[in-house]
């Protein structure tokens, strides 16, 4: 593989050394690092290595990022450049999209939508959203690929949608087409919308829905955002300007429904929908009075006191007089009051006949 060289520019060194540790967790020895605090020491980095991609902070000392990219762009015409920034200003921001920058990063940085953005812009193989690839190369499955790529691209144009990504529950793309407005911002967006797509499908379990019916609505900013699951295993989302007006809503969630069908059906010629499933309620706790497992075990092995071995020996030859289980208890209690077993305790009626029972004559 080609050698390719990414300058990282800020005037923080903290900055620099963060960057560049995390590039360095790729493991790929295809990427040549150089590191300049200056938009002087950039342009003579730039003059003296090709630079594939361009990392720099939009604020340098006594120019900004975006000057620094023209300059480097009139020496390297193909760089990718990934803009930095600490600052919130959306003038400022949509002047870096206008540049045609590959991504734009506030501070602090995320980082797993910063690898996944250079990996992209590098042509590397993509750590965080891998190519999409059929699970056979059979016809068919490429076929049944192709045609659901057709469904999300006849959607997107029928409804003038900017981008329309089938997603599974890992949040890794199976389909899509187009683009966000700031693709540098796919990995998180979709890392935090597989977190809804599982809460629904939580919530459809605990009301015990056959299936997972919810709409999630995002109005305004870059792009007005459907998102709606699919199966417990996909879901979709579409991003575009004006789907969520008052005056609009209506149409575009009732097309991404009919989008949602035609989809599960080309999912389920594929065998991959999943099922939504519902826990076997826990079974029954045992009484709280009820002795634990172990201390039962015990109680069989014990030896039983010399007045229960005394009583259920008499219990067998009561059992064959007696006529039911009240009868023989109710006739070993009055052998019991008559006389104790135990030689060193005598009984009610003995006590009685002595005159020991107190307030009796």
């Amino acid at each position: 593989m080609m050698m390719r060289n990414v300058l990282l520019v800020d005037d923080q060194r903290d900055i620099l050394r963060l960057l560049r540790s995390t590039l360095d967790t790729l493991g790929n020895k295809d990427i040549q690092i150089y590191e300049a605090q200056s938009g002087e020491e950039a342009m003579l980095e730039s003059s003296r290595h090709k630079i594939d991609m361009l990392v720099t902070d939009y604020k340098l000392p006594g120019i900004t990022g975006v000057e620094l990219m023209h300059k480097v762009r009139a020496r390297h015409p193909e760089v990718r450049v990934i803009f930095i920034t600490g600052m919130t200003d959306r003038k400022m921001r949509d002047e870096m999209l206008n540049t045609g920058a590959f991504a734009i990063f506030d501070k602090p940085i995320p980082m797993a939508d910063f690898l996944d953005s250079v990996e992209r812009g590098l042509g590397l193989v993509q750590t965080i959203f891998p190519p999409e690839k059929s699970a056979s190369p059979s016809a068919i499955e490429d076929h049944q690929h192709t045609r659901l790529s057709d469904l999300l691209a006849n959607f997107r144009q029928d409804y003038n949608a900017d981008a329309v990504f089938l997603i599974n529950e890992r949040g890794l793309i199976n389909a899509r087409t187009g683009n966000l407005h700031d693709p540098s911002m796919e990995v998180s967006l979709l890392s935090t919308l597989t977190a809804i797509h599982n809460i629904s499908l939580k919530v459809a379990r605990h009301n015990h829905q056959e299936s997972i019916e919810s709409y999630h609505v995002f109005n305004g900013g870059d792009h007005d955002l459907l998102f709606i699951p699919v199966t417990p295993l996909y879901a979709l989302l579409v991003a575009g300007k004006g789907l969520a007006d008052e005056d609009q809503i209506l149409d575009s969630v009732r097309g991404l429904i009919a989008l949602r069908g035609q989809v599960e059906k080309a999912l389920t010629s594929m065998g991959v929908t999943g099922e939504l499933k519902f826990k076997t309620a826990p079974a029954a706790a045992p009484p709280v009075d009820a002795p634990p497992k172990k201390h039962t075990d015990q109680l069989a092995k014990a030896t039983p006191a010399p007045e229960m071995e005394a009583l259920l020996k008499h219990a067998s030859s009561e059992k064959a007089r007696a006529t039911s289980t009240d009868d023989f208890w109710e006739s070993a209690a009055q052998d019991l009051g008559k006389k104790s077993i135990n030689p060193e305790v005598i009984s009610l009626e003995e006590a009685r006949k002595l005159g020991i029972i107190p307030g009796e004559k």
